[in-house]
């Protein structure tokens, strides 16, 4: 059965040259084109899984950090390679502290490409000599902390408490969440127990007051 590749990257062009590239290598085939993160996470919640996601970082409505971070708590199986333009250090260890799998420059030569694929399916991860050089380059440079670590929250909850400081009521935040109500409701009775508030009103003025949102 052929490997499965998820493909999310706002520019057409290169999607579908990526996409014409990877049907040319044994093994493997492309099952879901996405403009972005958000388009992705959407068509997972109705396809089969895909084995890789080649996620560009830089997209409109999700960026591929947020949407790398999304898979790693949604669908844990799903590989991940992050794509860019930028070789960028910051932007690397960023997305490697989120779940990628392996970062590859979007001018990279096809057996580059088709060497990450194989890695990632076989070995679980993708070490470029210049990955790895980035990495290392990094080691001593503090890592930033996310606001959401006073209170312990963890990516989905920190996501649900932003949408929960707009005007969203809680069906649509289940929507642009891509999970059930129920699942909602957890969300909030663990926030809300994490903040020590009671209700949204509490929730969203102790937000502001450690200014884990911007209103």
């Amino acid at each position: 059965m052929p490997i499965s590749i998820a493909i999310a990257d706002d520019h057409t062009l290169v999607a579908e040259a990526f996409a014409n590239l990877i049907q040319k290598f044994d093994a493997y085939q492309v099952s879901i084109m996405a403009a972005n993160g958000r388009d992705l996470l959407n068509q997972l919640c109705h396809l089969p899984l895909p084995d890789i996601a080649l996620v560009d970082l830089t997209m409109p409505v999700m960026d591929g950090f947020e949407t790398t971070a999304q898979l790693r708590e949604l669908y844990p199986s799903v590989r991940v390679l992050a794509l860019s333009m930028s070789a960028d250090q910051e932007h690397i260890v960023r997305i490697m502290h989120n779940g990628a799998r392996g970062y590859l420059l979007k001018g990279c030569r096809a057996p580059e490409l088709r060497q990450a694929l194989d890695d990632v399916m076989e070995k679980g991860m993708h070490y470029s000599d210049f990955l790895t050089s980035q990495l290392l380059g990094n080691l001593n440079k503090p890592v930033a902390v996310s606001p959401a670590s006073a209170f312990d929250l963890n990516n989905r909850e920190y996501r649900f408490l932003k949408m929960a400081c707009s005007e969203l009521t809680y069906n649509q935040i289940a929507d642009q969440m891509c999970v059930s109500p129920r699942t909602v409701d957890g969300y909030r009775e663990m926030v809300f127990q994490k903040m020590s508030v009671r209700s949204r009103v509490g929730m969203v003025i102790k937000a502001v007051r450690y200014k884990l949102v911007d209103l």
